[in-house]
């Protein structure tokens, strides 16, 4: 059957299960899909980790280090050294995972992680701390990318979002371990270097279970190894659902071997926008120096900081739990412009307190309300803007070019990571808190605009119903393209 245009992009819509609901898949009928979903979390689980951890750490590698604590740079070189590292391994991940494939960048990730956290536990000086944190970004970076897309390319369409979702769990877990480990070891002699150095064991748990995960189909397909690709695929989907996705993906190869440049530029802008806005209204921010805002808005214990901050980040997992349930019913589009409105409103509440403080009023009570907005800004992100930036640009992308343009839009991601992190406390110090928090306000607002314009709704469809997407935007709508999905549910 020809279809009048190339695909429905109705929200939600995919015109293959629409007419077959009998072949849908669910978390709880392909236990093969969890198993591997699992496993490739771990790089989710380590990324989270290790980014979340430093905010703890870096108060007792003050106490141990003089010149770390008279110094607001070295303190925010220690920071934001990870995440340079993460830059290049973003960069580097995307060209890796589309040479050599989605394993070979996981396990390069791991052996960065293990490095690095070796490096940091045994570290005399700062400067060795420095060269640690260094490579484990660049395992974060090498996971940042990889996870995610790996998974997207094993997942049915119809609970891909929740799959990837998963993955920015994992993270949010991470995150909130870290905490969980800094509060614990706060009277552990050698604290820093524990909390930091424990990374690598789960490095090595993923490297081990490296052997037994599957390649990606996709990928093996696109590299003519069909056999393996199909020998994947059968243990994700049925007959007869198989043999239609073999041929849905067959079909797609061949078509996206013709030129896409403008269609691809146009999935850039709408990828990289995401993932910079991501960090451009605070994120990592809020994750990297809760205890330090904790501190500044009027806690001033070590313990009571990180133990606020434990909640913050508690709060973080359990908004990414709601994202999960959320993004494949609610959509990415809808979901986003929600948390960013959310957003908006945690940020006026914790701009307005800590200006309120900042400018001679000590009350204890605009404190809990700094604490309470940085509650309420987690609790809003985390189902939305944590997400969908990573689910989206898994599924934007044409196949040969999935690893290295995902590579540039999170290398993108990373970059505003390092803007922030390594700005922030020097904004705080020229401008104050509250003011800093202003700027971040303005940036939430100017995303809301974005994504209005500029993010299109990918909830449910195939990745060939999305390459359509891109293809009216591009090009405008073409009655005489047939859509390969149409002709698979003949």
């Amino acid at each position: 059957m020809m279809a009048d245009m190339c695909v429905s992009i109705k929200a939600g819509s995919s015109d293959y299960l629409e007419k077959h609901p009998e072949r849908r898949r669910s978390f709880s009928q392909n236990f093969y899909i969890v198993g591997v979903t699992f496993a490739a979390d771990i790089g989710g689980l380590l990324f989270g980790y290790d980014t979340g951890v430093i905010s703890g750490a870096l108060l007792y590698i003050k106490d141990d280090f003089e010149v770390v604590k008279n110094s607001s740079f070295l303190q925010e070189l220690i920071v934001a050294m990870a995440l340079v590292g993460a830059i290049f391994g973003a960069a580097l991940g995307g060209y890796i995972n589309d040479s050599l494939g989605r394993k070979a960048a996981t396990i390069v990730a791991d052996i960065c992680f293990t490095v690095g956290s070796l490096l940091i536990a045994i570290a005399p000086n700062p400067t060795l701390i420095i060269v640690g944190r260094f490579f484990v970004g660049l395992g974060v970076g090498f996971a940042s990318v990889t996870a995610p897309m790996y998974i997207a390319e094993v997942s049915p369409s119809e609970i891909r979002g929740g799959l990837v979702s998963v993955n920015c769990l994992m993270i949010t877990t991470g995150q909130f371990l870290s905490f969980v480990i800094n509060y614990g070891l706060t009277r552990v002699p050698g604290t820093w270097r524990w909390m930091l150095g424990i990374a690598g064991t789960p490095a090595v748990i993923q490297l081990v279970l490296m052997v037994f995960l599957p390649e990606s189909p996709r990928w093996l397909y696109l590299k003519n190894r069909k056999e393996e690709a199909t020998n994947v695929l059968s243990k994700i989907y049925p007959s007869p659902r198989l043999e239609d996705e073999i041929y849905i993906l067959e079909a797609h190869m061949e078509q996206e071997q013709k030129d896409k440049l403008k269609e691809i530029r146009v999935a850039f802008i709408c990828g990289a926008g995401l993932q910079a806005f991501q960090q451009l209204t605070g994120i990592s921010v809020i994750m990297y120096y809760s205890p330090t805002i904790i501190q500044l808005a009027g806690f001033k214990l070590n313990e009571s900081a990180l133990f606020l901050s434990l909640i913050v980040s508690a709060i973080n997992a359990g908004g990414t739990i709601i994202g999960i349930y959320l993004i494949d019913i609610v959509g990415r589009k809808k979901l986003t412009l929600s948390s960013l409105t959310g957003v908006v409103g945690s940020l006026i509440l914790l701009s307005a307190s800590c200006y309120v403080r900042g400018h001679g009023n000590p009350s204890f009570v605009y404190g809990w309300l700094a604490v309470a907005g940085l509650a309420l800004y987690i609790i809003l992100f985390a189902p939305g803007m944590g997400p969908v930036p990573w689910a989206v640009n898994t599924e934007i992308y044409p196949e040969e070019f999935r690893g290295i343009c995902g590579g540039m839009s999170a290398t993108i991601n990373w970059v505003g990571c390092v803007i922030m992190s390594i700005s922030f406390l020097s904004f705080v110090d020229a401008i104050g808190l509250g003011e800093s928090f202003m700027i971040l306000l303005v940036v939430a607002c100017v995303a809301i605009v974005f994504v209005i314009f500029c993010v299109p709704e990918t909830k449910g469809l195939t990745f060939e119903e999305v390459s359509n997407i891109w293809k009216e935007k591009a090009y405008g709508k073409n009655k005489n393209i047939e859509s390969i999905v149409e002709q698979a549910s003949t």
